[in-house]
């Protein structure tokens, strides 16, 4: 570990889908963070943990800053605030696909005005052309902050980020074991990686009302696991949905979530899924609790 080691915590906010976890993703090196095409993919804070070999960066992967329209949406806003509370960097990221609209100059001026350091991150510079870029480099001069375009996707202009971000740090410990990359438990990565897995192959209408939780996760004798999870939804409609015709869609979520925790777990995994009906579950306070939403 170098003499001068330097450790903090960066926290990554703006809109849904400017690709918040895709570029935590790319920093720590392999996916810690679901993503999926739909907006408010992120509902808890996520932790990331970079470490070199002359510091370590705690990426904060918040929920997209929206206009809270249910008790679990006023959940993710409360988690997006609490965790820029104490950190030691901010990146506002912007999507350069989209044009800046209002949403976007109310962050970045609650955050050029909070007295921290910060930088506006343009993401998806792969997406768009050269003069694209330089028309929002122009269009944020105003704001007189530190703007970097970057690609979270190819790893375009993510060194130089780093390196900001490395040089407003301070000396400090190193805050978890240099081999770990994320700091929640494999119950609530399970349980992330079934939602994203749902995402991905439901409609639009259907995604903003599912939560997963796990009901057993345990080790068998063998050394494999086996998992029980349950999928939440709001309407019978919805269940026949999740469930598909003959349990196809419920199969295809269930083998590719399986897969995909075989790989990050290293061992077999026995899943089933079961899917409940709860309705306006994003509203209680009881189910958000039991889901992991709420304290």
């Amino acid at each position: 570990m170098s003499e001068k080691f330097k450790s903090g915590f960066c926290v990554l906010c703006g809109r849904p889908n400017v690709g918040k976890s895709t570029l935590m993703n790319y920093f720590v090196g392999q996916k810690v963070a679901i993503v999926s095409p739909k907006a408010q993919t992120t509902r808890n804070c996520i932790r990331g943990i970079v470490t070199q070999e002359d510091c370590q960066v705690v990426f904060l992967d918040t929920p997209g800053i929206h206009k809270p329209k249910c008790k679990l949406n006023e959940f993710m806003v409360k988690t997006q605030k609490e965790a820029a509370i104490g950190a030691d960097f901010t990146c506002v990221m912007l999507d350069v696909t989209q044009p800046i609209g209002t949403t976007d100059e109310h962050i970045i001026k609650e955050y050029g005005g909070a007295g921290m350091p910060w930088a506006i991150v343009l993401n998806k510079i792969d997406c768009v052309s050269r003069e694209t870029v330089l028309s929002y480099l122009t269009r944020l001069a105003e704001f007189d902050a530190t703007v970097i375009p970057v690609s979270a996707t190819t790893g375009e202009g993510c060194d130089e980020l780093m390196s900001v971000i490395k040089e407003h740090l301070d000396e400090g410990p190193m805050y978890f074991p240099e081999d770990m990359v994320c700091d929640f438990p494999e119950r609530f990565l399970a349980s992330e990686i079934i939602r994203e897995k749902a995402l991905l192959n439901l409609n639009d209408e259907i995604p903003h009302g599912i939560g997963v939780s796990i009901e057993q996760m345990q080790e068998q004798n063998n050394g494999n696991i086996r998992i029980i999870a349950e999928i939440v939804c709001e309407r019978d409609s919805h269940k026949g949905i999740i469930i598909g015709k003959k349990g196809a869609m419920i199969k295809t979520i269930g083998t590719q979530a399986r897969e995909e925790l075989e790989a990050l777990l290293d061992t077999k995994i026995y899943l089933e899924i079961f899917v409940k009906v709860r309705e306006n579950w994003r509203n209680s306070s009881t189910v958000l609790k039991d889901l992991g939403y709420t304290e």
